[in-house]
């Protein structure tokens, strides 16, 4: 077959030539929803372990991720639920939806960076243990879970970026889903009067198939 041919095959078949894309979209989307959740679990795991320990006196103390700070598992929620809410704007909503994600991802991650040497929450847990106020803890350590944090939030910053790069070609919800406009009805009961229905009988036709 010459190009020529080839070319008028494709002009001939309109739908052929958005298949390439749709994939392609589908593909993105995917890699967005995996990013965000993977992003999401890592940020939401590194929350609930030890971050830093240390000594209160002869007593050993600990601060988890979400005692040290609460923005890394509140901005991977956040992040959670901007990927859903992608099935449900279209155009310029998703471009908001993507920038949002970017900016969920980057706040855990700064949060999760500025929470590696921290150690408010574990003088804190010293001076509970110790019930002396203004005690601080000794033999401080930390551990790997800021970083683990940090990694999921970049995570959700790079699934934000492909929403604002890709979003717009994505699928959305099927329109069974949308509000119903408010022109459709007015065609409906025109097209229900008493006359129409006994003009449909009179053709043979169903007017409740309609």
């Amino acid at each position: 077959m010459s190009a020529e041919a080839r070319t008028d095959a494709v002009s001939a078949d309109p739908a052929a030539a958005p298949a390439p894309a749709a994939r392609a979209g589908r593909r993105t989307l995917g890699v967005m929803l995996l990013l965000t959740v993977l992003g999401a679990v890592l940020v939401l795991t590194a929350a609930g372990r030890v971050w830093a320990e240390g000594l209160a006196g002869t007593l050993e103390v600990s601060a988890t991720g979400g005692k040290i700070s609460e923005l890394p598992a509140g901005l991977a929620m956040v992040a959670l639920a901007a990927a859903v809410a992608v099935f449900a704007v279209r155009g310029a909503g998703r471009l908001a939806v993507g920038a949002l994600t970017v900016l969920a991802g980057l706040g855990a991650a700064a949060a999760a960076a500025a929470g590696a040497g921290d150690t408010a929450a574990l003088d804190g847990e010293a001076a509970r243990k110790l019930a002396l106020t203004g005690s601080a803890a000794t033999g401080v350590g930390h551990t790997a879970w800021p970083w683990v944090a940090l990694l999921g939030g970049l995570l959700l910053a790079l699934a934000g970026l492909l929403t604002v790069r890709y979003g717009r070609g994505w699928p959305a919800m099927g329109s069974r889903y949308e509000a119903p406009t408010g022109r459709a009805p007015v065609r409906r009961a025109a097209a229900e009067t008493p006359a129409d229905l006994w003009k449909a009988l009179d053709r043979g036709e169903d007017p409740t198939a309609r």
